[in-house]
């Protein structure tokens, strides 16, 4: 005859069992920090950083302190250092964002990959903010986390729109804002068009254009460990998230600006497969979209550079807002 007591007795070992298999478990994941969590309890903190939920977060403005040449301003509450060319001469004037390409932060100094093109634009009438971006210049640090990192581009670019207003800039028309970009500053660029859905005029030289992750691990022979930490840690990565949904190339639909496209035909850097691929879905989604091919010209435009950036001044010209 099963008694009271007995009942009391098999269910209390039953409950001190699991409890001490779920002990012993969470004590392993404790001893053993790569092992999976399981998926109810493993925060996501890189989630907010998708195309479609920065699309949804509002980006509040900071205010931009400019001393000489260099400007400051606060992004997600770090400190975020750039160039700044102001044109001579009485106002107003449009503005131009420049987002510039990869640099090695042991090389960088704050102004490098646009200090020639800002130059070029505040000769000829037009204020330039350059960003360093964080972990370059003057800046905070960026993220430990080398996708959160990436992503920070974008919360940077972001804030930094946002805060082109009169208070700031009191010599802008505060009708036109134009966004130029070199190589990997194109896929920030095209990013925050598509996150915006903004009509920011945008020039893209050499852009890179290619999905996510495959845009990241194409250059990553480039490190000191041919790609083998970046690998490691994309693999954490995708097993926690959807790449898809931090990828630009399944977004171009949304972008609403008028793009001008610059690309070399002895650059090393861009594949000609990933403009023709890029040229291809534009003109399929029937985008305002314009395409240079310039002969004989490498990454950086040379030798032809005056005559791109020629170009580039002339596309903003005419989609100037007066």
């Amino acid at each position: 005859m099963v008694t009271k007591k007995s009942i009391v007795y098999i269910l209390t070992s039953l409950i001190l069992f699991s409890l001490g298999w779920w002990g012993s478990d969470i004590y392993k994941n404790y001893l053993n920090k790569e092992q999976m969590l399981p998926a109810w309890n493993k925060p996501k903190p890189l989630e907010k950083y998708t195309i479609e939920n920065l699309s949804k977060t509002n980006f509040e403005p900071s205010k931009i302190t400019i001393d000489k040449n260099i400007f400051s301003f606060k992004a997600n509450g770090k400190k975020v250092t750039g160039l700044i060319n102001m044109p001579e001469g009485n106002g107003p004037f449009p503005v131009v964002v420049l987002l510039r390409g990869y640099v090695d932060q042991s090389i960088y100094t704050t102004g490098t990959g646009t200090k020639r093109v800002g130059e070029y634009f505040s000769k000829n009438g037009y204020i330039t903010v350059a960003p360093d971006f964080l972990g370059y210049g003057g800046s905070d640090i960026e993220s430990s986390n080398i996708f959160e990192a990436r992503f920070q581009t974008y919360t940077t670019t972001l804030t930094l729109l946002k805060s082109i207003n009169k208070k700031n800039f009191p010599d802008w028309d505060q009708k036109n804002i134009f966004i130029w970009t070199h190589s990997n500053g194109g896929q920030v660029a095209l990013t925050v068009l598509e996150i915006t859905g903004a009509n920011y005029p945008t020039v893209l030289w050499a852009p890179v254009t290619e999905n996510f992750p495959y845009s990241v691990l194409f250059y990553t022979n480039e490190s000191e460990d041919h790609g083998k930490f970046i690998r490691k840690e994309l693999s954490k990565f995708e097993s926690d998230y959807d790449v898809e949904k931090y990828s630009l190339t399944n977004y171009l639909d949304k972008i609403n600006a008028p793009i001008e496209y610059h690309y070399g035909t002895n650059d090393d850097a861009i594949p000609v497969e990933w403009r023709n691929r890029f040229v291809g879905q534009m003109k399929e989604l029937n985008k305002d979209f314009t395409n240079h091919n310039h002969s004989g010209a490498d990454h950086n435009m040379n030798p032809l550079w005056s005559d791109v950036i020629l170009k580039t001044f002339q596309f903003f010209e005419k989609h100037k807002r007066t």
